[in-house]
């Protein structure tokens, strides 16, 4: 799933379940829309090297050197 797709169905998730605009759900942070929603669930760990290398080529910017 794409950050596209995961950040739409979560827009939609906080405006029914919170009546949160788009223009609040932008601002909130990961842990403001998991606290609002109740979750508990310890953070998931930042991605390793190779998974941000494999989800920049998926993505399309897929350049090495930076």
């Amino acid at each position: 799933m794409t950050f596209e797709n995961c950040a739409a169905r979560l827009a939609g998730l906080a405006a029914r379940a919170l009546g949160w605009r788009p223009d609040e759900f932008w601002r909130a942070t990961p842990s403001d829309l998991a606290l609002a929603l109740g979750v508990e669930a310890a953070p998931a760990p930042p991605p390793s090297r190779a998974e941000l290398q494999r989800m920049m080529e998926r993505d399309g910017d897929g350049r090495s050197d930076r």
